[in-house]
């Protein structure tokens, strides 16, 4: 009971598709190649620091998730704060470790800075940022955009063209679910008195800025193939990921209400999943246009 109760502080799945985007930062950098060593390495770095920032994150939201979410290990006393601290600071160390591997092994000097300053950023969003809204949610969004770039820097190389849109639509998509996260949340952000979106200009408002994020993201997509960077094998993954936000988009504005929030939150995290297998099959091959 007690490992699962550590296991939902960590979110494997949000650490699991952190570390996909390591590997894919990788992959493309490396012309659709992988080295095995350094994509270990990257895989776990990424897990552990996005580990640690999401028990953190618990640690900070324990009064506002014995509202919103009292199921959650602390709310529920499955997990005691402490322990939830201790388990983030065990995980960053971890992460921070591998990061400084990085650079002894692939002359990837700018994986630790890069790594730790990623980390700070998330425990700076947990500590105080997310009380001032649309910052924090910009915030959130830029430790999702990191780890695509740092799979280029863990093997010492730059990010090229296509890695930094990929990152952008990451970015992008993320800020609409993070303020979609906004309206599921409004009862507990009371709490911390956090200025939301939702809470500070109402939930319709939240639900069209989010909307603008997600359909910009939707836009943004359109250009990997457009500029001939992408395989054929992008387009399947991604045309469902941009139907997927489409949907969410419309159904936000159309009913933005905390219930419905809590919904399209989690299938806002199937999308961007989907949008991961895409950029990474559209590394395969040669490009749509060529």
């Amino acid at each position: 009971m007690r490992v699962k109760a550590y296991l939902r502080l960590m979110r494997p799945l949000n650490c699991g598709m952190m570390g996909l985007a390591v590997l894919i930062g990788e992959f493309i950098v490396l012309g659709g190649g992988l080295n095995p060593e350094a994509s270990l390495l990257g895989f776990l770095t990424a897990f552990t620091l996005t580990g640690g920032s999401m028990a953190a994150n618990d640690y900070f939201d324990r009064e506002v998730d014995a509202v919103n979410e009292p199921g959650r290990p602390i709310p529920s006393g499955l997990v005691r704060p402490g322990e939830a601290l201790a388990l983030s600071a065990l995980l960053g160390g971890i992460g921070l470790a591998l990061s400084l591997s990085s650079w002894r092994l692939f002359q990837g000097f700018l994986a630790p800075p890069v790594a730790g300053g990623s980390f700070a950023l998330a425990l700076a969003y947990n500590g105080w940022g997310k009380r001032f809204g649309l910052p924090g949610n910009l915030m959130v969004s830029a430790c999702v955009a990191v780890p695509f770039l740092y799979g280029a820097f863990m093997v010492g190389l730059t990010p090229s063209l296509l890695l930094t849109l990929f990152a952008a639509m990451a970015f992008l998509s993320n800020t609409g679910r993070e303020i979609i996260k906004g309206i599921a949340d409004m009862e507990g952000d009371k709490l911390r008195r956090v200025e939301t979106l939702a809470l500070k200009y109402g939930p319709r408002r939240a639900a069209q800025a989010a909307s603008a994020f997600y359909l910009s993201a939707v836009g943004l997509s359109l250009l990997p193939p457009f500029l001939g960077l992408v395989s054929a094998y992008y387009i399947p993954f991604v045309a469902l990921a941009c139907l997927g936000f489409t949907y969410t988009s419309l159904k936000a504005v159309s009913r933005p209400e905390p219930g419905e929030a809590k919904k399209l939150k989690r299938l806002s995290l199937l999308w961007m999943l989907l949008g991961l297998l895409g950029f990474m099959a559209g590394s395969l091959s040669r490009p749509v246009i060529s």
